[in-house]
């Protein structure tokens, strides 16, 4: 058990680089006993014209100064690293998730900084000779307001601030207010090396996330949650047409085919599905397994599950926590529930944990087909469905009969076979022998459908925080009087007005012309 008293710890909001002042807080529960664990401010929607006037006003200066901004995240990282214990613990706490991930989670947090602090963006010159200038030039877009979720709350947000802050922006971040607390502790620790407005930190139930998406500062809202949540975030922005990334459910599909090793394939496509007590966008929702394998990966996965230790992320050797509020807990024995009475057989698991906490055993059901809620809706939670199937072009319509397409992965001995059957499925990241296998900093994650607007991380995910500008005109520097070359002779003409050598209008190619460019040219 670790020595830190989380409810012991004063948690502020923070806006200008200094504490909030609120007129009231509200509990945050302790999901591994179901009581309350610490108080979070309750910032009052009214209160976001401070905030996002502080964000705004920081907003001129912070966008001025790459090389400062570059060194700000670099230090970030560093302050983040030197914390990890201390907010590990936190995270463990109102989370659920064993201390070794939430270890892993804030470590992470710290790499996405140091990524965004050391990506190199190569300006975007088109042309730059002696007949002009054309350059695509990449603006903040000012201030982004972000709404981050409770089951991976602090990597999670540093997917949106440090490309945010990298771009250019500032940024009023609301986690999930049944995690809210170690999002805010980072923002406290993070005053020291961000300047005052750069990175606020508010958190509130509703309607604060509802007043944030609709205030008419920002002018870019990233979102992380619900699909049903998430339309109703496209709607509030569409008013003033905000700009918005929308990373939202999925059910994910693994497709295993006949030629796997099951005792080589079964770990790694449990932990595929359980990572996070199930908790995660990503996981593997649904397993398609072809006939001939299904019994004994079934078998295989059901003896892991059976002996996975489940308990209290704060006590050593715990490898899957509670889930994280009791809304997702009653969701998740409800959708077992109804498999069970639709003829799905519990090969582990299948029911609460007794105890306080929300806890359920890691279940693994087999019996089920398309249809069944289990397998139709996202879980979101410590359960397996398997889903038998005889013939690849029916699995492979199957995975893609879903209003989700966010991840999925393909399973074989036959790597190239593999990764020709992943080019027909349905997705925004398809994996071959492994699930989940590309969320990193450098690579692009979103989803299609109903699975999200946009992506995020990799260069691709900074840009989604600007606005495209084109700079063009003629030479930036003096040049000589020159004759048009051959090949712009033989080009469309260039409209006038625009500054640059051109053929007359109507003249056709081989005929000559010359512009002279002054000394004043800019």
């Amino acid at each position: 058990m670790t020595s830190i008293d989380v409810g012991a710890l004063r948690f502020a909001a923070t806006a200008a680089g200094s504490d909030l002042s609120v007129s009231g807080e509200f509990e945050v529960l302790n999901p591994a006993t179901g009581l309350p664990l610490a108080t979070a401010p309750w910032v009052r929607p009214e209160q976001l014209d401070t905030v996002f006037a502080a964000a705004a006003a920081s907003g001129r200066e912070w966008a001025r100064s790459e090389d400062a901004r570059r060194t700000a995240l670099a230090e970030a990282a560093r302050v983040i690293e030197d914390q990890v214990e201390h907010l590990a613990t936190i995270l463990t706490s109102e989370q659920g998730k064993p201390l070794a991930d939430a270890r892993g989670e804030i470590s992470r947090a710290a790499a996405w900084l140091r990524y965004y602090a050391e990506l190199e963006i190569p300006r975007e010159i088109l042309r730059d000779d002696e007949i002009g200038f054309q350059e695509v030039v990449r603006r903040p877009m000012g201030v982004v307001a972000a709404i981050t979720p409770w089951n991976v709350p602090v990597g999670l947000a540093m997917w949106k601030i440090a490309p945010a802050l990298r771009a250019g922006n500032t940024i009023v971040v609301k986690p999930s207010p049944y995690t809210p607390l170690t999002t805010l502790e980072i923002g406290r620790i993070l005053r020291s090396v961000l300047p005052a407005g750069v990175l606020n930190v508010v958190s509130g139930p509703e309607p604060l996330g509802s007043a944030l998406v609709s205030h008419r500062v920002p002018r870019k809202v990233s979102f992380t949650g619900s699909t049903s949540v998430g339309r109703m975030v496209a709607q509030a922005t569409a008013g003033d047409l905000k700009r918005i990334t929308l990373e939202l459910g999925g059910n994910d599909p693994a497709i295993i085919l006949p030629d796997i090793d099951v005792r080589e394939v079964a770990p790694r496509l449990f932990w595929g599905s359980f990572m996070n007590n199930g908790q995660v966008c990503l996981a593997a929702k649904r397993i398609y397994a072809h006939r001939a394998v299904l019994d004994d990966l079934t078998d295989a996965v059901a003896e892991i599950a059976s002996s996975v230790r489940v308990g209290n992320g704060l006590d050593d050797g715990v490898q899957l926590g509670p889930l994280n509020n009791h809304p997702q807990f009653e969701r998740v024995g409800m959708l077992v529930d109804d498999a069970l009475r639709n003829g799905a057989v519990a090969r582990s698991g299948g029911k609460a944990l007794d105890g306080p906490g929300y806890f359920y055993a890691p279940t693994v059901l087999t019996g089920l087909d398309d249809g069944v809620r289990v397998v139709d809706e996202e879980q979101f939670g410590p359960v397996m469905p398997f889903i038998a199937f005889d013939d690849e072009d029916d699995v492979v319509e199957r995975a893609n009969n879903s209003p989700y397409a966010l991840t999925a992965s393909v399973w074989s001995a036959d790597t190239e076979h593999a990764y020709a059957l992943a080019d027909r499925i349905e997705g925004g990241q398809v994996s071959v022998n492994v699930h989940g296998g590309g969320v990193l900093p450098t690579l692009p994650f979103g989803g299609h459908k109903s699975s999200g607007v946009g992506v995020e991380n990799g260069p691709w995910g900074l840009f989604g925080f600007t606005e495209l500008q084109v700079i063009a005109g003629p030479p930036r520097l003096p040049a000589p009087r020159v004759s048009c070359p051959e090949a712009l002779m033989s080009s469309p003409p260039v409209p006038d007005g625009w500054g640059l050598p051109c053929r007359p209008p109507g003249q056709r190619p081989g005929g000559s012309c010359s512009i002279k460019f002054s000394s004043d040219s800019s």
